[in-house]
């Protein structure tokens, strides 16, 4: 009698093991395609993502390369490199020449196909991803100081 519920308790203890392994694996597999990662200009640059992959770009914008019309067209640059953008739709009422921005999109052809662009929201803020990759070329400027 003790051996029959010591196996039963072990099959149990298998199953619930089984049954989470493939709740992680269906969890992975419904995240992959919401997982966007952030590359500086310079980053692209050296290792240009794959035809397809959706990623998160972002710098300052050019001054000089802003031109609108039905798409809108600039560069980002974070001091190292720069990537020209492209884009099809309302730019945020903060976005302009010398400043922080993110775009969402992916690399087609040598240029970056954005279908979402977030810019800085005060004098003073950017985002922690575009002032870490600004450090890291050594022209990023402390506003406070």
């Amino acid at each position: 009698m003790k051996g029959l519920k010591k196996t039963r308790r072990i099959q149990i203890i298998i199953a619930a093991f089984v049954f989470l392994g493939i709740a992680a694996g269906f969890m992975g597999y419904a995240f992959r395609d919401g997982i966007n990662y952030f590359r500086s200009p310079s980053q692209v640059a050296e290792a240009p993502p794959a035809p397809g992959e959706v990623f998160r770009i972002g710098g300052l914008v050019a001054e000089g390369s802003l031109e609108r019309g039905a798409v809108i067209r600039f560069s980002v640059t974070d001091g190292g490199a720069t990537v020209p953008v492209t884009y099809r739709g309302i730019l945020p009422d903060l976005f302009a020449e010398k400043q922080g921005m993110i775009g969402t999109g992916s690399y087609v052809n040598g240029v970056f196909e954005a279908t979402e662009i977030l810019a800085k929201h005060d004098e003073s803020y950017m985002p922690k991803e575009v002032v870490d990759a600004l450090k890291e070329q050594g022209v990023y400027q402390d506003p406070e100081t």
